[in-house]
């Protein structure tokens, strides 16, 4: 008897809980276990994709195609941007300077990684040097990159004003460089030798 007592008292607690909030700490935790499972299903289609893209990007040297692709279907992956900074590097090579120019100008359209951004910032100004199209170069410069990669994109400015002769500029632009780069950075020495020139 004392047993069916105790039951009944525990079931009485439990519809008291119940109905002073019960119901929606269970909610909170249903909702909160929804949330997980979600994120987890969306991380395993993240790396799945990142898997997909990086095995089409390894083959991009032999088949300029497999770029065509990440381009379309996975456009803001690191397999997408490896790829092309290996298109654009052999545009380059084989002097299709236009060609390289418009695929680092679709890495920044399409990549907001602040080293991938950087780093499409300072080729497609090397590109525009190459092409002796300072002013482009200068202006390629000017977008906007994250600060840790600044001391990056002074260098190429002081580079595009050394080929213009503007050695006045140059020198303050590598100085520029010098105090944003790390004391024990190797790009130190380089910087210092073209400060001194």
């Amino acid at each position: 008897m004392s047993a069916h007592h105790d039951e009944q008292q525990d079931i009485e607690t439990a519809k008291h809980l119940w109905r002073s909030g019960g119901k929606w700490v269970f909610a909170a935790l249903v909702a909160a276990a929804i949330g997980y499972f979600g994120y987890v299903i969306y991380q395993h289609q993240l790396g799945k994709r990142a898997e997909a893209a990086a095995a089409l990007a390894a083959g991009v040297a032999e088949d300029e195609g497999r770029f065509k692709t990440l381009q379309q279907e996975y456009p803001d992956s690191m397999g997408a941007a490896e790829a092309a900074f290996q298109v654009a590097a052999k545009q380059f090579d084989a002097g299709k300077y236009d060609e390289a120019a418009a695929t680092y100008q679709w890495l920044q359209a399409n990549n907001p990684q602040p080293a991938v951004q950087a780093a499409a910032v300072q080729n497609l100004a090397k590109v525009r040097l190459q092409q002796q199209k300072y002013d482009d170069a200068l202006k390629a410069l000017a977008t906007p990159v994250d600060e840790a990669y600044r001391g990056l994109i002074e260098e190429t400015r002081g580079d595009i004003y050394s080929a213009q002769g503007k050695t006045k500029e140059a020198a303050a632009a590598y100085k520029a460089a010098l105090e944003k780069l790390p004391e024990d950075s190797p790009a130190r020495d380089l910087l210092e030798m073209k400060t001194a020139d």
